[in-house]
């Protein structure tokens, strides 16, 4: 199992290339350390590997300079190497598997558990800070939101600190910010984007919000202000997923607000009848949507955020 390379505090030096994490898997890196002592952040993306906003964000990041930043700057750019030549939609290609649901991983499982588990083992443990860029992957449109590991109140100030209106308290098993908060790392999950698109503005808006958690722990001085002065909304999520396979016609719009009994949206057959009519079975709003309209058994439809 291959380690990163370890740059000593104050060496003010970058080091980039690429390293086999797990046998049959080679994905980049790179590592800039600054010029003064301070924390180390790790960055990655591409867990989900058309999510491309966020890959574009840390591959951007690649470009600090070490006189910029107190401390250590790691960054992961693309997770998923083979997903992102593909355009594939959550999965690893290799296994079938999405990673963000392999944490804490396996040594030895598949390629997703055991990649899950190097990060957790080999990587999280030397750092004092996470981020793990989302996007909204190909079939999927969102409103910008922050996942958080729930019980963690320094990852909340850490989701605070991103500045996006909404943050998701999670305690969702499985994924990649509570398997870093299982070895005591504060960690936030940023969603900016959608449908695996990108370009200035949200790109801009990722790349804001890191150098606002820079400067929350301690690596910049000054950061972009956030967009506006309202508080954080912090809400839990619920999410129904798909009983039958059909096309999906969704009756709710992004954000928009909702009752427990409204119909969220219907699943169809090609003949136009209802397979199926999802219903809300909270109050809350549209945090995101599946915006494809074939729909597969068991797949996600929407992301319901519900006032913690």
């Amino acid at each position: 199992m291959a380690s990163l390379p370890v740059f000593k505090t104050g060496q003010s030096r970058t080091k980039f290339g690429y390293i086999k994490p797990v046998q049959d898997l080679e994905i980049p890196f790179a590592i800039i350390e600054g010029a003064q002592s301070g924390p180390t952040l790790l960055i990655t993306a591409g867990v989900h590997a058309s999510e491309f906003c966020s890959i574009e964000a840390a591959v951007r990041m690649i470009q600090t300079k070490p006189e910029e930043i107190k401390g250590t700057l790691v960054i992961l750019p693309i997770l998923n190497v083979e997903g992102f030549s593909k355009r594939s939609i959550y999965i690893m290609p290799q296994d079938g598997n999405n990673l963000n649901r392999m944490f804490p991983g396996n040594p030895d499982g598949t390629l997703g558990e055991r990649l899950a588990h190097w990060l957790v083992s080999e990587v999280y443990p030397k750092v004092d800070a996470y981020m793990d860029l989302h996007g909204g992957d190909l079939d999927e449109s969102l409103a910008p939101f922050t996942i958080f590991p729930g019980a963690c109140e320094k990852s909340k100030a850490m989701a605070e600190a991103f500045g996006l209106p909404v943050a998701v308290a999670s305690a969702r098993p499985g994924n990649s910010i509570n398997g870093a908060y299982g070895v005591g790392v504060p960690s936030i999950l940023p969603e900016i984007s959608g449908n695996g698109l990108w370009n200035e503005t949200t790109v801009g808006m990722m790349l804001d919000g890191i150098r606002r958690v820079m400067k929350h722990i301690g690596m910049i001085n000054e950061a972009p202000k956030p967009a506006t002065d309202e508080p954080m909304k912090v809400c839990t999520m619920w999410v129904p997923t798909a009983p039958v396979s059909g096309l999906w016609y969704s009756n709710k719009e992004l954000s928009e607000t909702i009752s427990n009994g409204d119909l969220l949206g219907e699943i169809r057959n090609v003949f136009g009848e209802t397979l199926a009519r999802i219903t809300s079975e909270n109050d809350g709003f549209i945090l995101y949507r599946m915006s494809s309209l074939s729909v597969n058994e068991g797949e996600a439809l929407l992301g319901v955020g519900v006032q913690a």
